[in-house]
């Protein structure tokens, strides 16, 4: 096999910084840089921060395919992975960085719970749940922060509902949470969070080994008494699945408000459908629109392998940004132009191949929920400040905002 990489691609020595910065004044949109590559070649050199340079697929065609091949590897402690954040010695792995057969293995004793007819079964729960924040907040004070009137608190309890993790302590696991994903948080601290988390869902699991009852995390336990799991691992999940079911949604639900009252003409025709196809079409374009997991997946290579005109050698990190593929114009015409009417369904919000997002089905779910409640219920919400005053996430790896000041 001869080295045939675009000659026109940047070259290592040259290799821009990733991730780039968003263009000011245009929080909605990703990079114009990371953008630009695509004009350079489908496959590209970046910069991290420890001065390694990966590769980075600019397509979304690209992307998917790396994303499914088995010969590209998500384990972090792999030799030439592309880190995010500095680690200290070997990483424990979670789901997202398991390679086949473990990542499998461990992956069918949760799926279950996150099947669409057992997701969907939960949508009246969830709307009501959103009713009734949305009454507290037409009943309490105006403006209000929508952050923490809605959009944190809906997925917190829902996931908190599904895993049987006790909502009055959301405090405790949003703190660290939110410590974890940081980019401005040290490595001791981001450390210290992630054991923190993890002795919590520990004590619960033994709680769980002694009154099991009918939630995620009792099934674990159950593993866990079966010899199936150990119970380090079954906590470890826990976490993830605790922090992956509130930080994701709690940002789309935001991040798609405050982009919808920028785009009143779609607000409004999503706010007087009686189509729930509308509202399910919605959704998508929002998740292909927005991509908060905004700093790439990241995989590396086990062996040789020939993608995108180019050659990606054993050992070579490669990284996926899902906002480069969700803007793809190839895979999206027009793909600047926000449509709620569009098909997006193919986009790289949740990922691709065996690690595609587990919980997508009730990400989903809830996003349909309080889209298709919130603008119908308060039609004449909108932004209590101006828009270069709302404070955006440009310091994590979820994008979104941290506060949201809406008033009616």
């Amino acid at each position: 096999m001869t080295d045939t990489t675009p000659t026109h691609a940047p070259t290592a020595e040259h290799a821009p910084d990733f991730p780039m910065k968003r263009a000011q004044g245009c929080p909605f949109d990703p990079p114009p840089s990371l953008l630009a590559l695509r004009e350079q070649g489908p496959l590209v050199k970046v910069r991290l921060f420890d001065g390694s340079t990966p590769w980075l697929l600019t397509r979304h065609a690209d992307q998917k395919s790396v994303l499914a091949d088995s010969r590209f590897s998500a384990d972090i402690n792999q030799p030439g992975y592309p880190k995010q954040a500095p680690v200290k010695g070997r990483v424990r792995l979670s789901l997202p960085g398991m390679d086949d057969p473990e990542h499998a293995q461990l992956r069918r004793m949760i799926s279950g719970a996150f099947s669409l007819k057992r997701v969907e079964a939960m949508r009246p729960a969830v709307q009501q749940l959103v009713d009734g924040f949305i009454d507290d907040m037409l009943a309490g004070p105006n403006p209000v922060d929508l952050v923490e009137a809605l959009a944190l608190p809906v997925p917190s309890l829902v996931i908190c509902e599904l895993l049987g993790v006790p909502y009055e302590d959301h405090d405790f696991f949003q703190v660290n949470s939110k410590t974890m994903i940081l980019k401005s948080s040290t490595l001791d601290e981001r450390q210290a969070a992630h054991q923190s988390l993890i002795e919590y869902l520990n004590g619960l699991l033994g709680k769980k080994l002694d009154t099991p009852e009918d939630d995620l995390l009792s099934g674990l336990a159950e593993r866990v008494r079966n010899g199936e799991l150990p119970r380090q691992e079954a906590a470890e999940l826990g976490v993830l699945l605790l922090l992956g079911g509130h930080e994701t949604t709690s940002n789309m639900i935001a991040l798609g408000t405050l982009l919808l009252l920028q785009h009143p003409e779609q607000l409004e025709r999503l706010r007087t459908t009686e189509d729930p196809q509308l509202i399910v079409s919605a959704v998508e374009e929002l998740l292909r629109y927005l991509t908060i997991t905004h700093t790439g997946r990241r995989r590396v290579a086990l062996e040789d392998v020939e993608i995108a005109g180019g050659i990606i050698r054993a050992g070579e990190g490669v990284i996926a940004p899902s906002d480069a593929a969700n803007r793809d114009p190839e895979a999206f015409p027009d793909p600047d132009r926000l449509d709620i009417e569009r098909s997006a369904r193919h986009h790289q919000a949740f990922g691709a191949g065996t690690h595609h997002c587990l919980g997508q089905p009730l990400a989903r779910l809830e996003l349909q929920v309080v889209y298709g409640t919130l603008y119908r219920r308060i039609p004449t919400l909108r932004l209590a400040t101006d828009l270069e005053k709302v404070p955006f996430k440009h310091d994590g790896f979820i994008y979104g905002v941290h506060e949201l000041p809406v008033t009616w």
